[in-house]
């Protein structure tokens, strides 16, 4: 799967099972970004190499916002809201849309 497909993939995990931070799997089923992209992978959704590239545009994304961290770590901010989280997500996924991801 394209890389921009997984990204809204995620988005629509994370609309379904909730959205957490702290954890990739809460003990309540919610899941975080990183998360979102393990159940995907392992489920045969998303291969590792894809998954990757994935990652690479949550990364830019975040650099375009004046963000240096990784996206996991940006996850937790307590700042950050679902919607939020929801917004980087698709940004990136429009990101590799343009760039044939």
């Amino acid at each position: 799967m394209k890389p921009s497909y997984h990204l809204v993939q995620v988005i629509e995990v994370l609309t379904r099972y909730g959205w957490c931070q702290s954890f990739d799997f809460s003990p309540t089923g919610r899941m975080c970004i990183r998360g979102a992209q393990t159940f995907l992978e392992s489920t045969g959704h998303v291969t590792t190499i894809d998954r990757g590239k994935a990652v690479n545009y949550l990364q830019t994304q975040l650099a375009r916002q004046g963000v240096n961290m990784r996206f996991w770590e940006w996850n937790d901010l307590s700042s950050n809201t679902f919607r939020g989280v929801e917004a980087m997500i698709s940004a990136a996924s429009d990101l590799a849309r343009k760039n044939g991801d």
